[in-house]
């Protein structure tokens, strides 16, 4: 545990999720390409991106029972192979249906590895450390983002698009390669929870671990947390800059990369912060979702386009979503037993990734809808412009309002769960801040 060996393997499996991410995130700087190269609506494009996410999402609790069962090894391996074909696909197809086939496989490579790589930590770290490792996995994998932002969209921008999908898709090879040569599911020898010999009981683990009202908290703070970063990252937030608000596509790529700086600034604090008051991760979470809608909420009121320092503080918002949903796999690991982390991890990562191809179906459905009004009632506009992108940006708040009343909810029953089955009790947080001023003032 803690060993050089373990952050040897760490850093490999790392390495799968930055270029999992960059497979997921290569669409959002292509957007307008994808636009003109299939000859599809807004509507279309977001199914584009939906059907991959909707793959994602549907797989990650089958993946975390496959995960219980045969081990982290496996799976990054296989998901390396199924991106692959995925982005090869995609490459070399100049028809709409195909380049969805492939999109969808990347979404099933994509769903095999996030998880897997969660699923080592506990076998190779131990302590403190283990939420912090957690909150670097997750941060410092968002360089996949800046891998599609800048050579990606510099290949898909010089040499094209086949010249650019297929540069992705090797780098799954490299991956696959990478994992079977250094990934280990544990130390060798080591002490690890029993696997399920049969597919009816990793299927009862799932069941246990979606049942236990931790999980349902993870999950709906995952939902509400990283949904609006992800689509604004992975689809929406490149043709928004570009197009409605007339920024360069350097400048528009230059600004995505925010993302990646805000997760490594707020990533390690946000660890800090969860280890060190374990009981107060929801209220972090509470406080990043009514962040983001208050910020969203004061762009999307102004008739104006946003100015460039209102930009830039939204992207900033939404940045500390990521570090924030990672949160949401400390509930899981901490309420459910070792024997069934990966079922439960697998149950958490759906809730951010359904509601982000909600949200991102929506937006697209707007966008059209928005265009459509604005011309019939004979102020044509265009399709990504301010005005149709305000309407359609306001969508969210739909979604964003049915996870936080849930999150209130499985919050409230989780407290209830620790009250009567361990005897610990939460204050609330202006009673537990009353409390500490007084022992500080005794002092």
């Amino acid at each position: 545990m803690n060993s050089r060996r373990s952050w040897i393997i760490w850093g490999a499996a790392l390495f799968a999720y930055i270029v999992a991410v960059m497979q997921r995130s290569s669409l959002g700087v292509s957007a307008v390409e994808a636009t003109d190269r299939f000859t599809i609506s807004a509507s279309a494009l977001s199914t584009l991106a939906v059907v991959q996410l909707v793959v994602y999402a549907a797989l990650q609790i089958p993946v975390g029972v496959l995960l219980d069962r045969f081990g982290s090894r496996v799976l990054i391996a296989s998901g390396a192979v199924l991106m692959l074909t995925g982005q090869l696909l995609v490459a070399f197809s100049d028809h709409f249906a195909l380049a969805v086939i492939g999109r969808m496989l990347v979404g099933a490579g994509d769903a095999t590895t996030f998880i897997s790589v969660l699923r080592l930590l506990p076998n190779w770290f131990g302590g403190k450390i283990l939420p912090q490792v957690s909150q670097w996995t997750g941060n410092i994998g968002q360089l996949g983002q800046l891998l599609s932002v800048v050579p990606f969209a510099w290949l898909l921008h010089d040499f094209g698009w086949s010249a650019a999908f297929g540069a992705a898709a090797l780098m799954s090879l490299v991956v696959f390669l990478l994992t079977l040569a250094i990934v280990h599911n544990a130390p060798d020898g080591a002490e690890t929870a029993a696997r399920p010999e049969t597919w009816g009981g990793a299927l009862r683990l799932a069941r246990d671990a979606l049942k236990r009202p931790g999980t349902q908290l993870g999950f709906w703070s995952h939902f509400t947390t990283q949904s609006p970063g992800t689509t604004f990252s992975l689809l929406w937030g490149f043709p928004f800059m570009v197009s409605a608000l007339g920024y360069s596509t350097a400048q528009a790529a230059a600004l995505l990369s925010v993302f990646l700086v805000v997760g490594l600034i707020a990533g390690p604090i946000l660890g800090v912060l969860s280890a060190r008051y374990p009981m107060r991760r929801s209220t972090m979470v509470i406080g990043i979702v009514l962040t983001t809608a208050l910020t969203w909420a004061y762009v999307l009121i102004r008739n104006d386009p946003p100015p460039f320092w209102l930009v830039v503080l939204l992207i900033i918002v939404l940045g500390t979503g990521g570090p924030g949903s990672l949160i949401s796999f400390d509930f899981a690991r901490a309420f459910n037993p070792l024997r069934s982390h990966g079922s439960a991890t697998g149950i958490v990562n759906v809730g951010g990734f359904v509601a982000a191809f909600v949200m991102m179906y929506l937006i697209g459905v707007s966008l059209d809808l928005a265009s459509n009004l604005y011309s019939a009632a004979g102020n044509p506009v265009d399709l990504y412009s301010w005005e149709t992108f305000r309407v359609a940006f306001a969508s969210q708040f739909f979604v964003m309002a049915i996870g936080f009343v849930f999150l209130v909810l499985s919050r409230r029953k989780t407290r209830h769960r620790m009250k009567f089955d361990e005897g610990i009790e939460v204050a609330p947080l202006w009673v537990a801040l009353s409390r500490a001023i007084t022992r500080r003032r005794r002092e």
